[in-house]
């Protein structure tokens, strides 16, 4: 697996490329410390797996995200992990706007344990998604969510089906949780895509989207600690 880093700090990114060369199937081809670095490097080598900080020069705001639409549309077979310092759902939903095939989204405390990093990377880089455990279980911790919400439109049981499917829970644990059979979870989740107005035809698979609408309506803010990845 093929990567380039980009992450503008120093010992972190010093740190993470001692921790990925420990593994000899992973190749970091070249690191960058900016946005025109990042897209230069991707340019000449054509990696598997960007894996960036979403805060870097020349503006210190989403130099991230704006990377991995630029390289969605000139190197779609490329995939993208974003790692951030806030559980900010904004990024998460603008990072996956245009697809949630190869895209990640992680904290960057993830780098600490770096199985899950390489895992996610992994995830990502053969076309799936990761979104941050911690995003998620801190929004559904809370129970709370914006006025005039789109969770309005579900039933207590629904609600209670989508924030397992938030968690990252299939729907054979779903059923076990709940103590009904595969078919009755299947109903409900269908019936949770249709009120969210979640298309078949979207970009983004229905249940990644389900999550950040889950995500985004709840409306709460970052700063939380605990959890841990899962791909979805």
């Amino acid at each position: 697996m093929r990567v380039v880093l980009a992450e503008d700090g120093d010992l972190l990114r010093a740190g993470v490329l001692a921790l990925l060369e420990g593994f000899d199937d992973i190749d970091v081809v070249a690191t960058a410390t900016n946005l025109p670095e990042l897209l230069a490097a991707v340019d000449a080598h054509r990696p598997d797996v960007l894996l960036t900080d979403i805060r870097m020069p020349p503006d210190f705001t989403d130099e991230g995200i704006r990377a991995a639409a630029e390289l969605r549309r000139t190197h779609p077979g490329t995939g993208v992990v974003a790692l951030t310092q806030y559980s900010d759902v904004e990024y998460a939903l603008d990072l996956v706007r245009e697809g949630s095939d190869g895209r990640g989204y992680l904290l960057k405390e993830r780098v600490a344990d770096v199985d899950e990093l390489v895992a996610a990377l992994r995830t990502v880089a053969a076309g799936g998604s990761v979104i941050d455990q911690i995003v998620v279980d801190a929004l559904v911790a809370t129970g709370t969510r914006r006025h005039d919400s789109l969770l309005d439109r579900l039933t207590p049981r629904e609600l209670e089906v989508l924030s397992m499917v938030a968690r990252g829970m299939t729907n054979g644990a779903i059923a076990h949780d709940l103590v009904v059979t595969d078919r009755a979870v299947e109903k409900h989740i269908n019936s949770i895509l249709t009120k969210l107005d979640l298309p078949a035809d979207s970009p983004v698979h229905r249940r990644v989207a389900a999550t950040l609408v889950f995500l985004s309506e709840a409306g709460v803010g970052g700063g939380v600690t605990g959890g841990a990845s899962r791909p979805r």
